[in-house]
């Protein structure tokens, strides 16, 4: 998830760090880089491609003022950004080439040894990974901003500009072509995600 606050590239006239815009900045990074990450992350199931992508669309933002734009809604051209960088990403000969950093492929994330409970656990992660994969962008992102960050209903309508009665009928379809894709693959059990949105 993200962390911290971006802090935008120094350049002629961009003033000290207190100046109303760098503050303005902060305040929407603060405000919306969760949700950016959350869309990322639903589209390439990749935390740290999803905080590259966050990073890169607040970085166009802060660019963007630099050279005088006047950005009415900076939240949607944020997440406008965000899924532009996404469908680039997943287009460009290193998706489809399937090339893996070292650390995956290597498959060692950490020096200490992990318990047997940590690996079964990291383990089913992986194949749950594997099957959310499966799904549509948009059945990921719901998925996401419901059970990853725990956004309630309301607060998901809000974020996607929809009603909240589509927000329920969205996860629940959503949650069933999980379950059959889990389902289908039959090393989850009834390990779903709960129903109470």
């Amino acid at each position: 998830m993200p962390q911290g606050s971006a802090k935008p590239p120094e350049s002629p006239g961009s003033g000290p760090s207190g100046s109303p815009r760098r503050v303005e900045f902060e305040a929407l990074y603060a405000q919306h880089s969760r949700e950016v990450w959350a869309l990322a992350y639903a589209r390439w199931m990749d935390s740290d491609q999803a905080m590259d992508v966050t990073q890169e669309a607040f970085l166009r933002l802060w660019k963007q003022w630099e050279a005088g734009d006047d950005i009415q809604n900076p939240r949607a051209w944020l997440l406008r950004v965000a899924r532009n960088l996404a469908e680039d990403f997943a287009k460009s000969a290193f998706r489809r080439n399937g090339t893996q950093p070292p650390e995956l492929l290597n498959g060692v994330r950490s020096s200490q040894p992990m318990p047997v409970e940590k690996l079964e656990q990291e383990e089913m992660f992986a194949q749950l990974r594997a099957v959310l994969e499966e799904l549509a962008p948009a059945d990921r992102e719901i998925l996401t901003l419901r059970y990853a960050l725990d956004y309630d209903a309301n607060t998901i309508a809000e974020r996607l500009e929809i009603a909240v009665t589509a927000v329920h009928m969205r996860l629940s379809r959503a949650r069933q072509r999980l379950a059959e894709k889990l389902s289908s693959h039959g090393d989850f059990g009834s390990d779903q995600p709960r129903a109470d949105d």
